[in-house]
């Protein structure tokens, strides 16, 4: 059973593809779940939260590589695309994709204070990408979500910043995210 209704897109891939090629560099835009959405411009404690987890993953799975503002096609039948502040894959996954690559390969999606709760992790989780992770500096709180089934994720983590989070296989790292409670802002 769906919590959605079917709905008409506002419009489609392709046109949103044609006016995020368009937009002013001020702006990143998603097409999630049918509706064209406005990301915020990062600032400098998302981007130094991004670098945080980038080292962190180099340290300890060195193949990998957390891409930053890589676009995604996301959603059932790729018919959604997302720029997650990073997605967590193997080193060389965006090669040859241009813009929007497809979720197949992407071990982890990363948001930064996310304000869209119900889209983006359904997106992920029905593109198949096994971890999504949330960093909220609104609540300084961090996500875990898992086992996506049917459009969703079945398992979600909540902890505050300064516990360890452990990001399950297929990422397999824990997180000592102490450093997180100087960037909540």
């Amino acid at each position: 059973m769906t919590r959605r209704t079917e709905h008409r897109p506002q419009m489609s891939v392709e046109e949103f593809e044609e006016l995020e090629r368009h937009a002013p560099e001020t702006v990143r835009l998603e097409f999630i779940n049918g509706k064209v959405q406005v990301k915020a411009v990062t600032d400098g404690n998302h981007d130094q939260i991004i670098a945080w987890l980038q080292r962190l993953c180099m340290q300890h799975r060195p193949e990998l590589w957390l891409y930053v503002d890589r676009g995604v096609k996301v959603e059932g039948y790729r018919k959604g695309r997302a720029r997650p502040g990073g997605v967590l894959a193997p080193y060389g996954y965006p090669k040859g994709h241009g813009d929007w690559s497809d979720a197949e390969g992407v071990l982890m999606a990363v948001e930064v204070t996310s304000h869209d709760r119900i889209d983006k992790p359904d997106g992920y989780a029905a593109a198949g990408i096994p971890v999504y992770l949330l960093v909220d500096r609104d609540d300084c709180t961090v996500t875990v979500f898992t086992e996506p089934q049917d459009g969703r994720y079945r398992q979600q983590v909540n902890s505050a910043f300064g516990a360890p989070v452990k990001l399950p296989d297929p990422v397999g790292i824990t997180l000592d995210t102490e450093p997180l409670k100087e960037l909540a802002d």
